[in-house]
């Protein structure tokens, strides 16, 4: 074991350890990242990407990937006999203001985790896959972690000294199972559904396909972009066995919607069972869980992946932040914001999968809630004066916006925000001393500093802060804040203090659990 512990083991690496690997690493940390299966998943599972997941992934440079790999939802053919109903469970949106990517995007799992991975290459990381995390202690200073390789000799066991550990080790968490946190939930046996992807001729792919059946069975295929495949669901009655075998996946096809329907190859099978489970605590000392290891979900409503990614983007900048300096309370606002958000995913999560037997169309319809851009950290820790802007309040997500440079060039308020940092903007001309003269630690993540006006000014001072023009008063419509306002966005999005520039001497006040302390620059 070496003597100098890296700064972040992450255990598992699927889309929420991938997630936070990368954040880390952009963030300059030696991170390892291991996984006890032989590579990466390779399945469609998790299919729907939301549009809050899809800014996240834009800030992570894995956004191209991703939509190159997916497409918007079809819409839902429910069968019928002879006739077929169609019906539109996700509209289809064009982007509007604040809004850039406004339509839940379907690409399978398998994917999503390789557009990650790609990303996480290119920072020069690689997942180690076959390696089991057997036991973990830690001290007031360290974790040390025993790993076992998975598969073919065992060979001694490793010794990983890291300042932190993470697991996104899935719902059979490792990690949570070491540290004793309760995962507290059930699991209903008696209820599954058979999924499989597998290569499909004679069925339209311009629909998401169900066939409903007695006692709230059914069969579902949705077709997977840019391939021959669907995904098919084969939910069956509590006296039923769930053979996986291929010629009998086949069998309950053809005996539910006929011979018109041909399977070929089946590369990958699966029997999902209600698991509804929400961890009791996600932090002991220096150990955190994130992902699946934190909360488990239905699969109605494509939630489970959104708000894994997102746990793990909501820990890395402050795990980053901590690392440099900042307090160790930071941390335990991870807990405090992302597990009330689980919570409610479950519910909402539960509630579809529960009307889905019945076709109760509001269980297969996604509206607003699904989409989590309406997430937000108003009741955090970290929340201090209660800010607020004629739309928006502390600790809601920031909006996007289209701007230019004083120019003319356009720039997206979201390519400001792009990358490790946080973002200081001032709206109005009056500001510019204000963001200029707002003083920021040298550690840990730096700050960015723009005024937006409404017509361009030559007269604004210091050129390291960016003027942008509101051309087409986007930014004054999605924000709505009065001239003079003062706002401080976090590494994740969301708006960390709202102040009028007549109490700028707040900002520091307001923001010190945020970062390292301060450094009165000479």
């Amino acid at each position: 074991m070496s003597n100098h512990p890296i700064d972040v083991l992450v255990v598992g690496a699927g889309p929420a350890g991938a997630t936070l690997a990368i954040d880390l690493r952009r963030r300059g940390h030696t991170v390892r990242i291991i996984d006890a299966s032989r590579g990466a998943f390779d399945g469609s599972r998790a299919k729907g990407v939301q549009p809050r997941t899809l800014e996240v992934l834009e800030d992570l440079d894995t956004i191209n990937d991703v939509l190159a790999g997916g497409s918007t939802y079809p819409l839902m053919g429910i069968h019928f006999g002879p006739l077929t109903a169609p019906w539109s469970m996700n509209k289809t949106r064009r982007p509007r203001p604040g809004v850039p990517y406004p339509n839940t995007w379907l690409i399978p799992q398998d994917r999503t985790n390789a557009a990650l991975h790609a990303s996480l290459g290119r920072l020069g990381l690689v997942a180690e896959f076959g390696k089991t995390l057997t036991a973990l202690t830690q001290d007031d200073e360290v974790v040390t972690a025993t790993i076992q390789q998975s598969d073919g000799p065992a060979g001694e066991p490793e010794q990983v000294a890291a300042r932190y550990l993470v697991g996104a080790d899935g719902a059979s968490s490792r990690v949570r199972k070491a540290l004793g946190i309760e995962f507290a939930g059930s699991t209903d046996d008696a209820d599954r559904v058979i999924i499989a992807d597998a290569e499909t001729s004679g069925l339209s792919r311009n629909r998401w396909h169900v066939w409903p059946g007695l006692g709230r069975t059914f069969v579902g295929a949705c077709p997977l972009p840019h391939s021959e495949a669907f995904q098919w669901m084969i939910r069956i009655s509590p006296e039923e066995t769930p053979d996986l075998g291929h010629d009998a996946i086949r069998r309950r096809i053809a005996d539910r919607i006929g011979s018109r329907v041909s399977l070929g190859e089946i590369s990958w099978t699966s029997v999902f069972r209600p698991n509804i489970r929400l961890a009791g605590s996600y932090r002991q000392g220096r150990v955190f869980i994130t992902g699946d290891a934190a909360h488990v979900h239905t699969p109605a409503g494509a939630q489970g992946l959104n708000t894994g990614i997102q746990d793990s983007y909501n820990l890395g900048w402050k795990l980053s932040q901590v690392m440099a300096g900042a307090p160790d309370a930071l941390l335990d606002s991870y807990e405090a914001e992302r597990r009330p958000i689980a919570a409610a995913v479950l519910g909402l999560s539960t509630k579809k999968y529960e009307g889905l037997g019945t076709l109760d169309l509001s269980s297969i319809t996604r509206g607003d809630a699904e989409q989590q851009l309406g997430v937000n950290y108003r009741h955090s820790p970290l929340t201090g004066p209660a800010g607020q802007t004629g739309r928006l309040q502390v600790g809601d997500r920031a909006p996007d916006a289209r701007l230019t440079t004083a120019s003319g060039t356009p720039r997206r308020l979201f390519d400001v925000f792009h990358g490790p940092q946080f973002t200081l903007i001032g709206f109005g001309a009056a500001t510019s001393t204000d963001v200029s003269d707002v003083v920021w630690p040298d550690a840990g993540a730096g700050l960015t500093r723009i005024v937006i006006t409404a017509e361009a000014s030559t007269h604004l001072g210091d050129p390291a802060v960016l003027h942008l023009v509101d051309t087409l008063g986007e930014f004054a419509d999605v924000y709505r804040p009065d001239p003079g306002t003062l706002l401080l966005v976090r590494p994740d999005g969301y708006l960390a203090a709202i102040i009028d520039r007549t109490t700028a001497a707040a900002l520091t006040a307001a923001t010190a659990p945020l970062h390292p302390s301060l450094q009165t620059h000479e």
